[in-house]
């Protein structure tokens, strides 16, 4: 006979959902029923330092490009281009580790959630 199956997600698609903006991470961490699971708090903690990272740079990065107009339009275009994509790369591989369970640590950011997962 087999084991029934627990109503509603599994700890990997929770972990991938923290990743779709910090509003799931925080509601993840917020909810008794989610936030004491440490493989939960560890996607969400580092979907939340991974997400502000990403919007500080971004803002420093619109506010330095203009005035590196020495560079050309074209290089100023690939550069963010290029930032924009290595950002999506590292996003879908946080998603598609955490849908199979996988604690993909991101350098300094993974270390701090690993250790926030366990408080």
């Amino acid at each position: 006979m087999s084991n029934p199956q627990k109503p509603g997600l599994s700890d990997n698609s929770i972990g991938a959902l923290a990743y779709f903006t910090p509003v799931p991470a925080i509601f993840f961490l917020a909810i008794r029923r989610y936030n004491k699971r440490p493989y939960v708090r560890f996607h969400a903690w580092q979907s939340l330092v991974f997400s502000a990272f990403v919007a500080i740079f971004s803002y420093v990065l619109d506010f330095l490009l203009p005035y590196s107009i020495f560079l050309g339009p074209r290089v100023l275009f690939g550069l963010i281009w290029l930032f924009w994509l290595l950002i999506f790369l590292i996003w879908l591989w946080c998603v598609v580790g955490a849908l199979n369970g996988k604690r993909c640590k991101l350098p300094v950011i993974g270390a701090w959630a690993d250790e926030q997962a366990y408080r």
